[in-house]
Parts: structure tokens; sequence; C-alpha cells
């Protein structure tokens, strides 16, 4: 059984990490909650199967978020995203210069948000994967001349790249993972879209 990717949510407003921790969970992620830059730090100290990515809230009590990214970059290279109200671009360039792989203003949509947790591991994952071996991506469909990457979102035709929206790609890729088959319209909105698309 395909383990889940586990998230560590440190926001110490109660309403919007149930939130994040509803939303996350209907997305399938294994969820752990932290209310106070002390405990996210706690947490990820004493956690031992380790976490697949943070969501970091800036404004915490005790200590604050850009102090937790610090230390926590100190040991290890785990994916973070910044959630903050903050929407200077100084705060964002500082949030990214600690080592922060995105940062996303409140209010925030959680669809976006989602999408931008799946965006940053499956960079995070193919980042290591290709430092480690050089195999085929496990999202990769390959034809004579063609090449569907998912993984990194590009698409060659005879050794030449064709640039596609992501959308549109990824709507290509899964019609090419599933040779000989039907679709309906609803089932590539489920699919592609997700099933609560507008």
């Amino acid at each position: 059984m395909e383990q889940k990717n586990r998230i560590l949510i440190v926001e110490d407003d109660t309403d919007i990490n149930n939130l994040l921790y509803t939303a996350l969970q209907k997305a399938g992620y294994e969820t752990v909650q932290a209310f106070s830059g002390t405990e996210a730090r706690m947490l990820f100290q004493m956690d031992k199967a380790g976490f697949s990515l943070i969501l970091l809230d800036l404004m915490l009590p005790g200590i604050d978020g850009y102090q937790v990214c610090r230390e926590i970059r100190h040991t290890s290279d785990v994916p973070i995203i910044m959630l903050s109200a903050k929407g200077e671009t100084f705060d964002k360039v500082l949030g990214l210069e600690l080592g922060a792989d995105d940062y996303v203003m409140k209010p925030f949509d959680t669809k976006e948000l989602v999408a931008r947790i799946k965006a940053v591991l499956r960079r995070y994952v193919h980042e290591n994967s290709a430092s480690e071996t050089e195999a085929i991506p496990k999202e990769c469909v390959t034809y004579p001349n063609l090449i569907i990457n998912l993984t990194d979102y590009s698409v060659y035709y005879f050794k030449q790249r064709v640039e596609m929206p992501p959308k549109e790609l990824e709507l290509f890729y899964f019609l090419a993972s599933h040779p000989n088959q039907v679709f309906t319209r609803e089932q590539l909105l489920d699919n592609i879209w997700s099933y609560d698309y507008i």
C-alpha cells in the first residue's frame, strides 16, 4: 500500500487550521496540526516518519514562522509553503530567501493551495529522484517519437519540445495513459479538474 504524504500544518488561527486540515484530508493527505512555532519545532524534531511538506504561517505566537523556517533549514530540505496576510514584496522575498518553496497570501482558495502543494511535492520528488537515478520518471508515458512527462510538465515529439498549457498537458497525459478507452465529459472533469470544479 502506497504511503500517504504527511503534511504539518502550522497555523495559530484554529478556524484556518481546521479548514486546512479538512481540505488536505479530503485531498488524500495525512495531516498533523500545530498551533504555535514552539509546537511546530517540537513536532518536527520528534517526528520519526518525516513530513513530506510543511504549511507554515508567518505570524505565530512565541517563535514566528521565519524563525521556524530558519531552524528547519539547518537540518532538512523538506518543502515549506509559507502562509501570510503580509503581501509586501519584502516579506515574500525574505520568506523565499530563508528557504521557503512557495509563498501563499491570505485569504487563499483551498483548491489553489492544494494544487500548489501538489506542484511543490512533484518538483521535490522529481529533483530528488533525478539526483539519485536517471531512470524514467513514474509519471511519464512514452510512445514511438513521443514522450509525455507529467513530472516536469514536458512533451517531446520527435525530440522537439512541444509547449502546452498545464491543463492541456494533464489531459493529454491522462488520455495517453489510457489508450483505446473512451471517457465522458464528466469523467474527464473528475480526473483532470476534480469533481467540484465549476
